[in-house]
């Protein structure tokens, strides 16, 4: 299943969208990079059938932490389900997105319409640019099951910093409430 350009959407949208503010359960607590030890920036809100994967990465001085590493501590994905809300965002450090774009699913390899970009897709087997890195679950040791791509973006103020060219990868271990987020270029 395809992600396609759906344009833009409010910031707390409960729709598939990158940028905008995470809806998160009570309590949540924004992710701080290991490495800088700055707040990450919110990057996609992926509702699943089994809760809704919010994806963070560190963009606070590019190229300086390890972000697209799944363990380094410079990026975090969360599996969510129940109750949700938007989270109260960090004044200081890259916490947000330039712009909100809404995402569309849509069946098959293309779009219909040939000039809505593809921003990624849901479910499949990962489409490595590299070598297979798929991260094992934290709680139970086992390979997590590959939820979602994520391409760049269509334009510098939707744009993820993937390295100019690279893609991210989502992955989740259901039973455990665990999902896992790197890139590569």
């Amino acid at each position: 299943m395809l992600l396609i350009y759906d344009g833009d959407t409010s910031a707390d949208a409960h729709v598939p969208r990158t940028g905008g503010v995470p809806l998160v359960p009570d309590g949540f607590v924004w992710p701080m990079c290991r490495e800088c030890g700055g707040a990450m920036q919110f990057l996609a809100h992926l509702p699943l059938q089994h809760g809704v994967v919010a994806v963070f990465f560190c963009q606070n001085d590019p190229g300086m932490c390890d972000d697209w590493d799944a363990g380094s501590g410079a990026n975090k994905a969360f599996l969510f389900s129940g109750a949700l809300s938007p989270a109260a965002v960090p004044a200081e450090g890259e916490a947000r997105l330039g712009a909100v774009t809404a995402l569309r699913a849509h069946p098959g390899d293309t779009p219909a319409d040939e000039d809505v970009p593809v921003l990624g897709r849901l479910g499949g087997e990962a489409d490595w640019l590299q070598d297979d890195e798929t991260p094992t679950c934290p709680s139970c040791g086992t390979r997590m099951t590959f939820t979602a791509s994520l391409e760049e973006g269509y334009d510098h103020a939707t744009s993820a910093n993937f390295g100019g060219g690279g893609r991210g990868y989502v992955f989740g271990c259901s039973p455990c409430g665990e999902a896992a987020f790197l890139w590569q270029r």
